[in-house]
């Protein structure tokens, strides 16, 4: 065998690096810790923007917080909220809720149902258009909406009216009119993203139910109640749960229409009680009673729900 310097040398460096030491961080590399570092920026992030602003607002409830002073008062931030305009906020929650629910779940089934025939043509056209609405800035659409509904004949959504031979509307300045307005711009700005829930569970449907219920001489009604409703129940409930979140948490679509505050109360949102009382009247601590209130009021609507649908069940049962 030749020995040659310079061979040796690389046969040194190989080894060396062959069997180098592990490094301190190679433990990061391991089956039992890489899971915990993969998922430590969700926990971190949830720790600091979640359960402790969550753990401050709870404190903050039993506080009266002024600027420079900050004490402790019991429940009297509880016994303040049952009042009437906190009942009408949570009356216009529920309303918008509800409305906001029946939309976003039937009308993007039928959607997806419709967009995912073999009678459509140009399918990602419509699925693109579809989902621009949910990249909008609630601001911009906010203040679109409001020149097309606008007080004034000239505007686009009174020449329609008139044009039907019907009297212009006020269609801020109306409580049913309101509700419209924020469950109109709420449902254009989400149906294409529940559209698209709808169509990725369509694609776990087998087709060899559809072809045995051909066989079986099911028509298109019979198809869709005994063979795509029951595989689309779990993107469903799904659906209905995150509506009914985001409904109670409803307040862009208030805000963007009325601003400071609706006449009469009429599109107040519970969210928009808060911002009034915690952030306008400068009572941080009602204000957080009220969120508590709330996320109380979500939970329990929520939990109900599940129950209802028998998303706690198992699929064996």
């Amino acid at each position: 065998m030749v020995n040659d310097p310079i061979t040796n040398k690389l046969d040194e460096a190989v080894s060396e690096r062959v069997y180098k030491k592990p490094s301190k961080l190679a433990f990061l590399n391991s089956k039992k810790v890489a899971p915990y570092v993969f998922i430590s920026p969700f926990i971190l992030s949830f720790l600091i923007l979640t359960l402790y602003p969550t753990i401050q607002a709870f404190i903050m409830s039993f506080q009266r917080v002024l600027p420079g002073n900050v004490e402790f008062i019991g429940l009297s931030n509880y016994e303040r909220i049952f009042n009437p305009t906190f009942f009408l906020a949570l009356k216009n929650t529920t309303l918008y809720v509800i409305f906001t629910v029946v939309i976003l779940v039937v009308v993007p089934i039928l959607l997806a149902v419709f967009l995912d025939s073999k009678l459509v043509r140009f399918k990602t056209i419509f699925r693109a258009s579809l989902f621009i609405p949910s990249l909008t800035s609630i601001i911009v659409a906010g203040t679109i909406f409001r020149m097309m509904f606008g007080e004034s004949d000239t505007a686009v959504a009174n020449q329609v009216v008139t044009f039907l031979g019907l009297e212009a509307i006020d269609w801020r300045y109306n409580s049913w009119s309101a509700m419209f307005l924020m469950v109109t711009l709420s449902s254009w700005r989400w149906m294409g993203v529940n559209v698209l829930y709808f169509l990725a569970a369509l694609q776990s449907v087998p087709k060899e139910l559809y072809e045995s219920a051909d066989i079986d001489g099911a028509n298109v009604f019979k198809k869709f109640r005994y063979v795509t409703l029951p595989f689309l129940k779990p993107i469903t409930i799904f659906v209905v749960t995150i509506s009914i979140i985001n409904g109670f948490r409803m307040f862009e679509e208030s805000f963007v229409f009325w601003e400071t505050s609706s006449p009469g109360n009429i599109g107040l949102s519970v969210i928009g009680y808060i911002y009034q009382e915690g952030i306008q009247q400068n009572d941080m601590g009602f204000g957080a009673a009220i969120g508590i209130v709330l996320m109380l009021i979500i939970f329990a609507v929520s939990f109900i729900q599940l129950i209802l649908t028998g998303a706690f069940k198992r699929s064996d049962e």
